[in-house]
């Protein structure tokens, strides 16, 4: 069963103030561990810059009809409770955000990976980082066959990345379509521009 949620959202941290002095106030929170909760048969290179995480996440989903997977290749590419989002049309009308996890992701595209042919290629770059923050607005097409000479679809992927000192993680990963109203602006279709950390 699908589950949408609406487009605009709005959240908010309430503080509290405690008893006493105050000081416990003061205190910086543990930092949030970002290694996957168990381990996973991954690539150690894949999270070593930001290019090498989005090159494993285009390599990871590519290939022909009835090839498997290495799902435990992807699943070590996200950080816990990461999200995969895709941006889509209502039936009623409007938009909606439907959710996922990496393993929701994986159940519902596995049959499809067996009867069709999936490539998923990079083919443009915007940047933004502040420390151990990078977002990557990656322009991506997709192909039935690697040697298509046009994509069947096009798209923009949000990916939200995080640095826990060690290795790049996938925080989350937002994706839209393009489509008859919607077509990618000229400045997403121009190879890389930013800069990230490598």
């Amino acid at each position: 069963m699908k589950r949408w949620t609406r487009l605009g959202f709005a959240a908010a941290i309430a503080l509290g103030a405690g008893g006493g002095s105050g000081t416990a106030l003061a205190q910086p929170a543990p930092p949030v561990q970002l290694a996957p909760a168990q381990p996973a048969a991954a690539r150690e290179a894949d999270g070593a810059s930001v290019d090498s995480i989005v090159a494993a996440l285009y390599d990871v989903i590519s290939g022909p009809a009835g090839a498997p997977r290495n799902w435990n290749r992807m699943r070590a590419l996200f950080a816990p409770d990461a999200k995969l989002m895709v941006i889509a049309a209502r039936p009623e009308g409007g938009f909606g955000l439907r959710a996922m996890t990496v393993e929701d992701y994986i159940g519902r595209n596995m049959s499809a990976f067996n009867t069709s042919g999936f490539y998923e290629r990079e083919v443009a770059r915007t940047t933004e980082s502040f420390g151990q923050l990078v977002h990557v607005f990656s322009t991506y097409e997709l192909l039935r066959s690697p040697n298509d000479a046009k994509p069947f679809l096009r798209g923009i992927n949000s990916i939200q990345l995080a640095h826990d000192g060690k290795r790049w993680w996938i925080a989350n990963l937002v994706w839209r379509a393009e489509d008859n109203g919607l077509v990618l602006p000229e400045r997403y279709l121009q190879g890389r521009q930013g800069a990230a950390p490598r």
